[in-house]
């Protein structure tokens, strides 16, 4: 029971959070300037009815949140942003002229295909290197995790990516852009993904090098903070090995802030994708996202920012309902 209702919250929180996020979503880019008449308004062929008809066509000639001028109160933008949403639609790109959902479905599959990766090779090679940093205290090993992981996590993401552009390109012969070379057909599947990896080892890395510190340092942290509790002690006067104490009794209750760590870092690292998807024109959200803010693409950056939101969001949930399942001590207040 208590479990259950343990479960029922989160997922209530989680809804009511997404709800506000789509409150949030409507107002936040209608109090920014620009829209399709004003972005084109320089054009001195644009006549009055023309940009009436750009108004209409994408529903700015309504009212914001109520129409109080007679007929239907909930004729207005907010109530039709809702209803759209109800559909499944996200609204219409002013600069592409199609659908966002449409925009953003073509390229969410390349970046969860980049971040995934980045995310793998991170978890596993941060959580090895910390539980070795660890297990080796106070030793050069342990010194020598320590300021690569620092280093590494302090490194700016775009400079990461334009360094490794540089020495990628120059001395290993890799492809600098894209996500398949251009004008190439393909004999078969398979030399199209050996194609796809090559153009991806550049920005799966710079992604790793970047999370890798940050799961290191608090893998480190954790271990040794179970290292010191008194059945660790207890486990040694039993003459386990250290091997099998940090595999039977540290790991797992060390998993409990890095399963945190990376639920967030899921959610955030689709927005964090603009910049290595922008270094390296990955076909991305990220880079969808960089070419909507430069050409003031409303529509595009609110389906994108709700898009990141339910990301995190659900990110959150799943390490909630995670560390239900590590930790029996956690119950339902």
């Amino acid at each position: 029971m208590a479990r259950r209702d343990y479960l029922l919250k989160r997922v209530a929180w989680s809804l009511l959070t997404i709800l506000f996020v789509l409150v949030l979503n409507f107002f936040l880019f209608r109090v920014l300037p620009g829209d399709p008449t004003t972005s084109i308004a320089k054009d001195p062929r644009l006549t009055a009815e023309t940009r009436a008809s750009l108004a209409r066509r994408f529903g700015l000639d309504k009212p914001l949140i109520l129409n109080l001028q007679g007929g239907n109160p909930f004729d207005s933008q907010f109530f039709a942003y809702f209803d759209r949403l109800a559909h499944g639609d996200l609204g219409t790109s002013f600069n592409f002229n199609r659908p966002v959902s449409e925009l953003l479905g073509e390229r969410i599959g390349n970046t969860v295909l980049l971040v995934m990766g980045g995310q793998l090779l991170a978890i596993v090679l941060g959580m090895s290197l910390g539980l070795l940093a660890a297990w080796k205290n106070r030793t050069p090993l342990d010194t020598g995790a320590i300021t690569f992981s620092l280093t590494a996590w302090s490194l700016p993401t775009f400079w990461l990516g334009i360094l490794l552009l540089i020495i990628g390109s120059t001395y290993l012969g890799l492809p600098t852009a894209g996500k398949e070379t251009v004008g190439v057909e393909f004999d078969s599947f398979w030399a199209q993904a050996v194609d796809v990896g090559r153009h991806l080892l550049l920005p799966t890395l710079t992604f790793t090098i970047v999370l890798l510190g940050e799961y290191m340092l608090v893998m480190r942290s954790s271990v040794l903070e179970i290292l010191s509790e008194d059945y660790i002690l207890t486990a040694k006067a039993k003459g386990l090995s250290h091997l099998q104490i940090l595999r039977h009794h540290a790991l797992q209750n060390a998993m409990l802030p890095i399963v945190t760590l990376i639920a967030l870092n899921l959610g955030f690292t689709v927005a964090g994708a603009i910049q290595v998807e922008t270094v390296f024109s990955w076909p991305g959200v990220g880079s969808l996202i960089f070419e909507a803010v430069r050409r003031q693409d409303y529509p595009v950056l609110q389906g994108a920012f709700l898009v990141i939101a339910v990301s995190v969001v659900a990110a959150n949930l799943a390490a909630d309902l995670i560390y239900g399942l590590l930790d029996p001590r956690i119950k339902a207040p």
